[in-house]
């Protein structure tokens, strides 16, 4: 019998993520999917919040393979590009919003984060508002991902949503517009 690695079990509750929703995925299910026992799954996970940070983690490939900005890349259109890069990449998964929430990058994912800052950094910006405009536009990226797979849901189910429906891309672009107008307003006070 071939022995069953950590990867293996990512990309199979990935899957189950994708059929049932984050509210079903349990470590008994994918067990019985994998079809080992459930405490087979510990020699992998301490626990269900280590599968879930490893799931999150390997839900964000697409988008760690976006390019690094290079110094003659302007920052704004870069800023705009790697924001929707992430939001795509949260729009592929099941609730990929809320699967990523409270996440923080590590490894690989951390050192990135630390170049892109450089970036904007090297591009004239004072370091700790590119910082916190780069979580802004994080946590904003979450959360309006988490407001369109609710819709989305919803209209799979058959509820209606409340309230009007919005155009998701346009209340993305203007939202992240925002943030870098900001920034680039900060920008111009430090001069």
């Amino acid at each position: 019998m071939t022995r069953l690695t950590r990867e293996a079990v990512v990309a199979e509750a990935l899957e189950l993520l994708d059929e049932v929703g984050l509210d079903q995925v349990s470590t008994h299910t994918l067990a019985r999917r994998l079809g080992i026992k459930q405490p087979s799954l510990y020699s992998h996970f301490r626990n269900k919040d280590e599968l879930l940070a490893a799931m999150a983690e390997a839900a964000m490939a697409p988008h760690a393979r976006f390019p690094l900005p290079s110094p003659s890349d302007d920052w704004r259109e870069w800023f705009m590009a790697n924001t929707d890069s992430f939001r795509q990449t949260l729009l592929l998964r099941r609730d990929g919003a809320r699967l990523h929430a409270g996440s923080r990058p590590v490894g690989a994912g951390l050192e990135r984060t630390r170049l892109k800052i450089d970036f904007l950094v090297g591009a004239g910006l004072p370091q700790h508002p590119a910082e916190m405009a780069m979580l802004a536009a994080s946590r904003f990226t979450v959360g309006s991902v988490l407001e369109q797979q609710a819709e989305q849901q919803a209209l799979l189910t058959g509820a209606q949503p409340h309230g009007t429906q919005i155009d998701h891309d346009e209340a993305f672009r203007c939202g992240v517009s925002l943030i870098i107008d900001g920034l680039g307003l900060v920008a111009t006070e430090c001069d």
